[in-house]
């Protein structure tokens, strides 16, 4: 039985190397050859001697998701949709910017938190992300913009913002991004990756103590009783826990603030008085705060919010001096903007079913 070397973290390239009675210095190599240099080919690694080759060949493979559509949009945004078996996919974007090339990474396949206006939300869920399937997506997306020894970095940002809840998959998410930190794989800062979380405290905690990130929270509503519908999790962690463990985070963060985030909903959120609300919500965190026009998708249920209100709440958040930004939409078209990632999952909570069911008594 072979054994996926994307699976592994520095210390695991280490003991798979003494197993097979490498020196540690193999580790190092095998991560450059893999993680920096893209390729799943033993063969061109030539610093490697060829009896080594070909015991790697019958022990290991290099295996990321496969790819099975890729598509680009007008504004040059890239989804990549990855076969991630069972029936199940994920997607992948590519955002690219002047001065950046931002990837957002999927860590489960659909999500169990329910977010009333998330697509990824209404497929219900099927399971975690292997570390592979998870840092399969930074290689896979680096091997495709071309990055190699010589080529230049096509991507400087990733941000755990795709499908799922990244802090549900804690573990695995965790070695994942270990992986991007670590200078013999992608070499990333810690402020050039962003996890994004609806807000697990618990699991907030843990980050905070082993792999402290940037953070942005999905705050979407200024009281529990709002985000209690929009946000289902509030119930068992409420804005009050929540904000308590942003204030702790930060103590450790590589960023001296967190970032909201806040969908724009016609008519539910995104009120003067909503406004007011939030700035008094979280006068007390250092925070930037990140309104994200409303992105349809079928059957949500939800319009945007016009520019005008958009433009009325950021301007009541300017004034109580907070940092407030209004996120631009990238990739709408293809469906790969905030929010639109639907994927392909095989739902095992029958999200789909309940809601037809509901529909329809």
């Amino acid at each position: 039985m072979t054994v996926n070397l994307l699976e592994f973290e520095k210390h695991e390239f280490a003991q798979f190397c003494a197993e097979i009675g490498e020196k540690p210095f193999r580790a190092r190599q095998l991560m450059h050859w893999i993680h920096q240099s893209g390729t799943d080919d033993f063969d061109v690694m030539s610093d490697i001697s060829r009896p080594l080759r070909e015991r790697l060949k019958a022990t290991a493979e290099i295996r990321a998701p496969r790819v099975v559509r890729d598509t680009t949009a007008a504004d040059g945004t890239r989804k990549w949709l990855l076969e991630v078996g069972a029936g199940n996919a994920v997607d992948a974007v590519f955002i690219p910017e002047r001065y950046r090339g931002t990837l957002c990474i999927s860590s489960q396949a659909g999500c169990a938190l329910a977010c009333t206006f998330c697509s990824t939300g209404r497929q219900g869920f099927n399971r975690n992300l292997t570390v592979a399937e998870i840092i399969g997506q930074l290689w896979w997306a680096n091997r495709c913009l071309g990055r190699g020894i010589t080529a230049a970095r096509p991507i400087s940002n990733v941000v755990m913002m795709g499908m799922g809840e990244p802090l549900a998959n804690f573990d695995n998410v965790v070695a994942a991004m270990q992986l991007m930190l670590d200078d013999d794989a992608y070499g990333l800062s810690r402020r050039r990756v962003t996890l994004s979380t609806s807000g697990l405290v618990p699991a907030l905690d843990r980050l905070r103590d082993t792999c402290p990130v940037a953070l942005a929270v999905s705050l979407h509503a200024p009281t529990d009783a709002l985000r209690d519908e929009l946000v289902p999790i509030n119930r068992k962690y409420p804005l009050k826990e929540l904000l308590a463990a942003c204030v702790r985070y930060i103590e450790r963060a590589p960023r001296d603030f967190v970032t909201f985030e806040y969908v724009m909903l016609d008519g539910v959120n995104d009120t003067v008085a909503h406004a007011r609300q939030l700035a008094k919500l979280v006068r007390a965190v250092p925070c930037k705060i990140n309104l994200i026009p409303f992105n349809p998708f079928p059957d949500s249920g939800y319009r945007r919010s016009s520019a005008d209100a958009i433009a009325r709440f950021r301007d009541v958040l300017a004034q109580s001096e907070l940092t407030v930004t209004v996120r631009k939409t990238r990739g709408d078209d293809i469906d790969a903007a905030c929010g639109q990632l639907t994927g392909q999952v095989q739902d095992k909570t029958r999200r789909r079913e309940q809601r037809v069911a509901a529909a329809i008594s």
